[in-house]
């Protein structure tokens, strides 16, 4: 049996066979029905036996496998650059046999036909130092900083053995490592969760860092591991690098490879598919990033009414002015908003044209669009010029919709199309905000919005337009974790004091 080190659970066990006292080979009791190895983390061990989850169960794990005649090893995380003789020198990645490790700071181990000791921190990293201390982080906590670095870390021990087995070694022009980009592609989605999380890991990590205690526990945890001088946030940076990385490395592989190489193809589709990745992650963050602010623009609708924007919408498609045609043939001017899966209806304020009022929504789910030729439609009234209609497929709910100009209502068809295929691009790709996420950003934009409640601070801009280009053609650029500009008006702009009141108060015959 083979334990090897984890970055984030800082050794699994990979099993083989044992070498049973009398030379023959038995199998290890982690072997699977089939004989095949195995990857077996730490908490495998622990539901196999509960006392690896007492404080120490990871050395008294690693010990009894070693009584058990198992052969152990621990993978370096980190270079270790010794003089002593009496120390084990190493480069992270290597392989070290542990011998012996009743000591908790100093394992016994073997390294390239040298037995010496080596620190056990340089197996060891943040996430499990904060797991031990329990009074400092919840569960909660941790999920929000290190979100599922975990998942990411084994996914990429295995794509990383896959890809060294396609690696020639003897001729690295020969190797071979397209196959293994598009073997793995679907297994890089982990990294969208992620990215995802990665803004609020660090709001969550830039709250604790405010007080001294953190401060000193996370540089403690650093020094322990004679890592490099980088805060932890930048360590929690690089995932969202790494995956951004990809299609540019891919782009330049493949740059310096010829047509007739047996890798080409595989290295071109790799990095359409790293490419696509990238862009899935891109848009999923940049819709996280959207609701904050729809959410923030729906509070400040007066007379709101119905099921919250962010229950089925996540971002601005299109937004203007248009008259809309009652049935009797009424005019009514109104401001749109046309959202994924709904376009809303909002009525602007006589006096304080910057304040809306509700006035109702259509689902677009529900709703065929039709274009209308100029002319008379139906009891509506003749003369209809630039008009466009909404109409139930299944009841008797229309819609009926007048432009000002030619251009607004070719902008606005465009934009009905490009709502239904951005619906369709969300359903294929999965594209879904989480309940608590759309919870959180209605919490924080009522909470805003009460701060502000005693004097009143404009009316909050509509949320800003999305690029819909098809999902293929988008830049893709690295996921910023930085705040959004803000887009609403906070303040009225000062008016001029009146020169007559002025006058008048300093002409008054009389004061109080």
């Amino acid at each position: 049996m083979v334990a090897r080190g984890e970055m984030a659970r800082f050794w699994s066990l990979e099993s083989l066979h044992t070498v049973s006292s009398d030379g023959g080979a038995e199998p290890s009791a982690l072997v699977d029905d089939n004989g095949s190895e195995e990857d077996f983390s730490y908490e495998d061990l622990c539901r196999a036996n509960p006392r690896y989850l007492q404080p120490g169960g990871e050395q008294l794990a690693i010990n009894e496998l070693i009584g058990d005649g198992s052969v152990v090893c621990a993978e370096a995380l980190w270079d270790h650059v010794t003089m002593d003789e009496q120390e084990l020198g190493f480069k992270a990645g290597d392989v070290i046999q542990v011998l012996e490790a009743s000591h908790k700071d100093w394992w016994w181990g073997r390294s390239a036909d040298r037995e010496a000791w080596f620190p056990a921190s340089f197996v060891r990293g943040y996430i499990r130092q904060c797991r031990k201390h329990t009074a400092m982080f919840s569960v909660a906590q941790l999920a929000t900083i290190f979100g599922n670095i975990e998942d990411i870390y084994r996914f990429q021990r295995k794509f990383l053995k896959d890809l060294e087995k396609q690696y020639n070694k003897e001729e690295p022009h020969l190797s071979e490592i397209g196959s293994c980009f598009l073997q793995h592609q679907e297994g890089f989605a982990i990294y969208s969760e992620y990215c995802n999380n990665h803004p609020g890991a660090c709001a969550e990590l830039a709250g604790l860092m405010q007080q001294r205690r953190y401060r000193h526990f996370f540089e403690a945890c650093r020094l322990l591991q004679q890592m490099i001088d980088i805060a932890l946030d930048g360590f929690l940076l690089t995932p969202v690098q790494k995956i951004c990385k990809y299609p540019l490395q891919l782009a330049e592989l493949l740059k310096y490879t010829a047509p007739e190489h047996s890798d080409y193809d595989n290295i071109k589709a790799a990095y359409e598919a790293m490419k696509n990745v990238a862009c899935l992650i891109n848009e999923r963050k940049r819709k996280l990033e959207s609701i904050d602010k729809i959410a923030r623009w729906q509070v400040s609708i007066v007379g709101w009414e119905g099921q919250d924007l962010l229950e089925r919408s996540s971002e601005l498609i299109h937004s203007g002015e248009l008259t809309s045609v009652t049935r009797q043939g009424k005019s009514q001017q109104r401001t749109f908003f046309l959202f994924d899966h709904q376009l809303v209806f909002c009525k602007k304020d006589l006096l304080r044209r910057d304040v809306l009022y509700y006035r109702g929504r259509a689902d677009t789910d529900a709703m065929e669009l039709v274009d209308l030729e100029d002319g008379r439609d139906g009891a509506r009234g003749p003369g209809l010029r630039n008009a466009f209609r909404l109409a139930s497929r299944t009841g008797d709910e229309v819609h009926l919709f007048c432009a000002r100009k030619p251009e607004d209502k070719a902008r606005w068809l465009q934009a009905f199309r490009d709502e239904r295929r951005r619906v369709q691009e969300d359903r294929a790709l999965g594209m879904e905000i989480s309940e608590n996420q759309k919870k959180l950003a209605m919490l924080n934009a009522q909470k805003a919005a009460h701060g502000k409640s005693k004097g009143y601070g404009g009316c909050p801009a509509a949320p800003p337009l999305q690029s819909l280009r098809p999902i293929h053609q988008r830049h893709i650029t690295v996921p910023s974790s930085l705040p959004q500009q803000q887009v609403f008006a906070l303040a009225e702009p000062k008016r001029k004091p009146s020169l007559f009141w002025h006058t008048f108060n300093k002409l008054a015959p009389f004061r109080k």
